[in-house]
């Protein structure tokens, strides 16, 4: 049954209107200083659907936000919604070849790109057989318009009703194994993220301000500085730039965010910095960590500086957000914690068996923010989604308190004489090591042809001779066991990357 009461735009806007919090500000970016209320926010929602309409981008039909962390974008996200055309938030740090395929992958009729990132596009937009409109969030180039003048004079747009199972947004995944895939929501989705994990674990308040590190085209950011706070009429603080250890310390210090959202890479850089220089003022009540699981010694550091938790939590662009995750109550550093309330979790072998306490498996989850499927990619969607389960692809121990432990992607994982082998439970114990600030562990084979660790690592400071090669392999054997120190270990400046912070380790195996 089609309602405007299920369309999101509905609970997470119009709402704030009728509940009196229109003059409340709900975005502020930090470095211009340029605000949005949620009244504001809601009269630019309505003008972007209004013009949408006006432009002839017809509902279901699809608007690519190449946009940053700017207060036009929820103003875009939610105008489309409001009118039923699909908004695709794209990751702002691609190459312009990858652009041009996602692109084309979606068929969008509408590109909206901040002046900043337009000559990354340029060059393709031309031969685009689909792109109808495009806008250009500052000076608009020849064959564009302003943002401006796009919604300058538009009739605005009341709310659309929609079936909560209808498709509201795309998101495409980080690529942390290859190609990104077009990932489907739907409206229902969003609200149920917010009704789980925002309300029954982060706890987010009216009062609280967040900050994420995260940007908006992240599943893990949307959440973070969209869905969560306009869940409860909470301020997010934008931070357009890129999420320096030093400018994150910094906001935290001058803004006083209540929460901060980041991922382990990020924690590790700031831990690091507050060693060499000192801890901000800080006003958190909480902090987040998700994108990859965040080694033990980071979280108890951040504790020891903040004098705040970090939930270290699992999520995914399939589930939209955090599903496994440690409490403010009920937390340690080293695990990923227990279900989030509202969503069920299997660990099975390769026979589908599901595995006892002790013994490793492929974790599945159940849970009503599931997407919908992948655009294009059936084979995909059938080996992902079973049913009401989604299959995360990644591996995980659960301990007989029922506490999980990560132990890798299930393309990550090896057996080493026989037996399996996590090469986070590895990098964790080498980044535990004062001169270590990352690693990255993958399988590389020996003279005899067998399977061994061969760890990436990223020092303090210095460049590694074989004496502290040898310091860390003796390192982890102490830490973790004898047999699983790295056999070869190689210092490099930079570790590659995903945009979101995850680790490409298919790229590190195609070079081992």
């Amino acid at each position: 049954m089609l309602s405007a009461h299920a369309n999101a735009a509905q609970y997470f806007v119009d709402r704030h209107l009728a509940e009196g919090r229109g003059d409340k500000c709900a975005y502020l970016e930090v470095e211009t200083g340029r605000g949005l209320t949620y009244a504001q926010m809601a009269e630019g929602a309505d003008l972007v659907a209004g013009a949408l309409a006006r432009t002839g981008i017809r509902p279901e039909e699809r608007m690519a936000l190449l946009v940053l962390d700017q207060i036009e974008f929820p103003q875009l996200f939610w105008g489309g919604l409001k009118a039923g055309v699909v908004p695709i938030p794209l990751n702002t740090l691609l190459a312009t070849p990858i652009y041009d395929a996602i692109l084309r992958d979606s068929r969008a009729a509408m590109l909206v790109v901040s002046e900043a990132l337009w000559s990354v596009v340029a060059p393709i937009v031309a031969d685009n057989p689909y792109l109808r409109s495009i806008v250009v969030i500052g000076d608009a180039p020849q064959g564009t318009q302003s943002f401006d003048t796009f919604i300058k004079g538009a009739t605005p747009q009341t709310t659309r009703p929609v079936s909560p199972d209808e498709v509201a947004f795309w998101l495409y995944s980080s690529g942390s194994t290859g190609r990104p895939k077009g990932v489907v929501h739907v409206h229902s989705a969003l609200r149920a993220s917010a009704d789980t994990y925002g309300a029954q674990v982060l706890g987010i308040r009216e009062d609280d301000v967040m900050l994420s590190a995260a940007k908006f085209f992240f599943a893990y950011g949307l959440g973070n500085a969209l869905t969560f706070p306009l869940s409860v009429g909470a301020q997010v603080l934008l931070y357009t730039g890129r999420p320096t250890p030093q400018a994150m310390l910094e906001t935290i210090d001058r803004r006083a965010p209540t929460l901060f959202c980041g991922v382990p890479t990020l924690y590790s850089a700031m831990v690091a910095e507050m060693d060499r220089n000192g801890v901000p003022n800080a006003q958190l009540r909480l902090s987040i960590s998700a994108g990859e699981a965040l080694p033990a010694d980071i979280g108890s550091r951040w504790t020891d500086h903040m004098d705040t938790v970090v939930l270290d939590g699992v999520g995914s662009t399939e589930m939209l957000h955090i599903f496994l995750s440690n409490r403010a109550d009920d937390y340690e550093y080293g695990t990923s914690g227990v279900a989030v309330p509202g969503y069920d979790m299997r660990l099975v072998d390769e026979t589908g068996r599901e595995v006892g306490a002790g013994e490793i498996g492929e974790l599945l989850v159940n849970g009503a923010s599931s997407a919908q499927g992948y655009w294009n990619q059936r084979d995909k969607s059938r080996t992902t989604f079973e049913g009401v389960w989604t299959r995360t692809g990644d591996k995980y121990e659960r301990r007989a308190d029922g506490r999980l432990i990560y132990c890798g992607r299930t393309d990550d994982m090896f057996k080493v004489s026989g037996i399996w082998l996590s090469p986070f439970e590895v990098e964790g114990a080498l980044v535990s090591h004062p001169q270590v600030l990352e690693a990255a562990v993958v399988a590389a084979r020996d003279a005899d042809g067998l399977e061994k660790p061969k760890a990436y690592v990223i020092l303090q400071s210095g460049t590694g001779d074989e004496t502290l090669k040898d310091a860390l392999k003796e390192h982890v054997k102490a830490r973790i066991g004898l047999w699983k120190y790295p056999r070869w270990i190689e210092v490099v400046d930079e570790l590659p990357k995903t945009a979101t912070g995850k680790v490409q380790r298919f790229r590190l195996r195609e070079a081992s």
